[in-house]
């Protein structure tokens, strides 16, 4: 006995850590963070889905309200259509895109499963938030080339102040595609998520300017994330001024109140 146990140290100091592989451990919380970001943001990016509602939707609008004269807009028409171009573009990811996925999610069991594993609860939310603030970064890119190319011409002092204002519609909307698609049947979420995106694009002064939206619809619009959204980006990247108070605060507080009511609401199964 006494034998075995000396020559225990003997032999592991043979082998040096990192011999054998894999080496059994919890890995690093960047590491896994990165990892789970990758697999999220690749999830996005490959569902055709998706790949309608954050892209080729948003493309062919802003083609066609640049090109097209509808409405009465100042030329070149590029410059106001793009801010509601990128408002509708975090819509469609951070809301709808997030609602369908986390319902489905549910539906397979992938949360309850995900949950299970050795990663911890703050990676599979940090990592989602984080693909989903890469998407839409990559939708402003894609969006920004092709509205340079129809001649947009933004204030260059605005570009610097629309990037928080991009990742705070991005965490607004995201609470709220949390709040539908945590609670509900995948088959609602779906339903409910496209209804919603349909409203938001209509009577939030995306597709149309908020001046032209009929009777009360135009002030309406002001007080939903999608026209508080468009109004701050119009600020900054048309007039090249600072965002007003009352769209700030209106995305605060759709997202503070959806994301308070998601914490509530939201099931793995």
């Amino acid at each position: 006995m006494n034998a075995e146990a000396n020559a225990a140290p003997q032999l592991g100091a043979q082998f040096p850590a990192g011999t054998f592989a894999p080496a059994p451990g919890r890995g690093r919380p960047l590491r896994m963070l990165l990892a789970q970001t990758k697999i999220e943001a690749l999830l996005i990016l490959r569902h055709g889905e998706q790949a309608l509602l954050t892209l080729i939707i948003p493309l062919a609008l802003l083609i066609g309200l640049s090109t097209l004269h509808i409405g009465d807009l100042p030329e070149p028409r590029v410059n106001s259509v793009m801010p509601r171009i990128l408002a509708l573009a975090v819509m469609s990811t951070a809301f709808t895109g997030q609602a369908i996925a986390l319902g489905f999610d549910r539906r397979y069991g992938v949360l309850k499963r995900l949950s299970a594993t050795a990663l911890p609860r703050w990676t599979l939310i940090s990592g989602r938030v984080l693909a989903t603030l890469l998407v839409v970064a990559l939708q402003a890119v894609v969006l920004g080339v092709a509205a340079v190319l129809l001649g947009w011409s933004p204030a260059i002092a605005g570009l610097l102040p629309a990037v928080p204002l991009l990742v705070l519609g991005t965490l607004a909307f995201g609470a709220a595609g949390v709040l539908v698609g945590g609670a509900l049947r995948a088959e609602i979420v779906l339903a409910l998520a496209n209804a919603i995106w349909f409203v938001l694009l209509l009577a939030g002064g995306l597709a149309l300017p908020a001046a032209d939206l009929p009777g009360p619809l135009g002030a309406l619009a002001g007080f939903l994330p999608s026209g508080a959204l468009s109004e701050a980006l119009d600020a900054v990247l048309v007039d090249g001024s600072l965002p007003g108070v009352q769209p700030v605060v209106v995305l605060l507080a759709w997202g503070a109140v959806c994301g308070a009511a998601a914490v509530r609401t939201t099931r793995l199964t």
